[in-house]
């Protein structure tokens, strides 16, 4: 299984970006804030038990994507310190020892662009970070730079470039061809 691990800060357009991205690629796009959502049902956000299940579902449909003999997974990310550093390792473990590859790309966007998206209405229906003032004490406080992220295949601007045009970015720069099977 090919895993397309599409990262950045939050309102970089993750999840929109991914959605094209599946469009082009064919592949199933897993969006790390469903396992998010789920917790939240019962766990504090950042709780021992949040933190350790969020981990476990997130490696464990990983693992069964690639026993399942899914080609591609698109699986969406923010990077924020409540996340093990042993996670990235523990993904490319498992995706890899199922024969597995793992490409990173990374969406950026301006700071001051991504006070302005944290407002759209989309982020509220979808339970995530709307909320500039708590979003700039989390950035002081350097609570985006963990874990630590690999170095992307690509990155995308995507204050400059539209959903669309930043997959099809990503598909030219991992060889994903549209409407062609990927092949890990």
């Amino acid at each position: 299984m090919r895993l397309i691990f599409l990262y950045g800060l939050p309102a970089t357009g993750k999840l929109t970006v991914a959605q094209e991205l599946k469009a082009l690629s064919g592949f199933q796009l897993f969006h790390n804030h469903l396992v998010v959502d789920l917790l939240l049902s019962t766990f504090a956000f950042g709780s021992e038990p949040f933190i350790l299940l969020r981990e476990q579902i997130w490696l464990s449909v990983l693992e069964h994507a690639c026993r399942a003999g899914l080609p591609g997974l698109i699986f969406t990310f923010a990077p924020e310190a409540t996340v093990r550093d042993s996670f990235i390792p523990e993904t490319l473990k498992t995706v890899e020892s199922a024969g597995g590859t793992v490409d990173f790309a990374a969406l950026t966007c301006p700071i001051d662009e991504i006070r302005k998206r944290l407002a759209h209405p989309s982020r509220a229906r979808f339970g995530k970070l709307t909320s500039v003032e708590l979003f700039d004490q989390l950035l002081a406080a350097d609570t985006f730079n963990r874990p630590r992220m690999p170095e992307p295949i690509i990155s995308v601007d995507t204050s400059i470039s539209s959903p669309a045009r930043a997959a099809l970015e990503i598909a030219r720069a991992l060889g994903i061809m549209p409407g062609a099977p990927a092949t890990p």
